[in-house]
């Protein structure tokens, strides 16, 4: 067999887009010709995902898990709405989750270089993108070990998701909770849990412009200063999960109403964190030509 170096594994990397141990294999395979090795990973559909390197992955899905006290939330994107859609790709994401759940990596690079049955997770997707057809990239992920339990929701088929963790007895009444304020999340979107958590700059930044806002109203220096005060009060009440206004009934805050159910259980209950993700946001979009769009759903409809 002809030697190759860690060097060959790399150029054969940079040329096809295929995953290191694949490219190992194939240079194993091919005796060590880089040529017939990029064959061989256009054969097993592997080389194709390099061809979807400089596409757009702006669509996809946001996925919940939930697995004992384990809670997962992950945002995996891809090109097009109609391969989010699509079987194979919800398993591809769905997989990807129970491996988060797995091995709770500490970040994205730690995930795709995490062993996943014999090959990694990034050679995983790259095998999927080649049978998909699509470039997919895993964006971000959230993972909850509970003390009490985690709630997901997921809107609209993954346009959305929020993952709360409770630490509290799980029974009917914090069920209840749990659910109404994930609800919440999904529709008021608050920035923080509470203002504690509003950092001195973020907040010196919304007083100053606060402030501009009501001098150009007209007002004097020494009034601003006191509707300035009034003013973060109400961004404290619009932007903190907890001094939110519950969506279904503006008289309780979220705060109130989780004091209200720790009473009716007799039990301490405490919401110790929230995220939620939109999906896709933040994210280019490529506008693309409608009649490229269906040629393309016919040839996935027919793999």
């Amino acid at each position: 067999m002809a030697e190759f170096t860690a060097k060959d594994v790399m150029a054969l990397r940079e040329q096809t887009g295929a995953g290191m141990m694949d490219c190992k294999r194939a240079l194993v395979d091919a005796d060590g010709d880089k040529e017939k090795a990029a064959d061989l990973l256009r054969e097993r559909g592997i080389a194709k995902a390099a061809k979807r390197a400089s596409k757009i992955a702006a669509e996809g899905i946001v996925y919940a898990l939930t697995e004992g006290k384990t809670g997962v939330l992950v945002e995996v994107n891809c090109e097009s709405d109609f391969v989010a859609k699509g079987e194979k790709f919800q398993d591809l994401v769905a997989a990807v989750a129970k491996q988060i759940a797995k091995v709770k990596p500490a970040d994205v690079a730690a995930l795709l270089a995490s062993d996943m049955g014999g090959k990694t997770v990034d050679t995983f997707i790259q095998e999927q993108t080649g049978i998909i057809g699509e470039k997919i990239s895993v964006r971000r992920f959230t993972v909850y070990q509970s003390a009490g339990f985690v709630e997901t929701y997921i809107h609209m088929g993954g346009t959305m998701g929020v993952m709360l963790d409770f630490d509290c007895p799980e029974n009917a009444d914090t069920k209840e909770l749990a659910h109404n304020v994930a609800l919440h999340t999904a529709f008021s979107k608050p920035q923080y849990k509470t203002a504690d958590e509003v950092s001195p700059e973020s907040l010196e930044k919304e007083k100053t412009i606060l402030k501009q806002e009501v001098l150009n109203e007209g007002k004097p220096e020494a009034i601003a200063e006191k509707i300035v005060l009034g003013k973060i009060k109400k961004f404290y009440e619009e932007n903190c999960l907890l001094d939110q206004k519950f969506v279904k009934d503006d008289k309780v805050t979220i705060s109130q109403l989780i004091a209200e159910t720790a009473k009716k259980i007799g039990a301490p209950v405490n919401l110790k964190a929230f995220c939620f993700y939109v999906m896709g946001q933040g994210l280019e979009k490529k506008s693309e030509d409608l009649s490229e769009e269906v040629a393309k759903q016919v040839e996935a409809m027919k793999k």
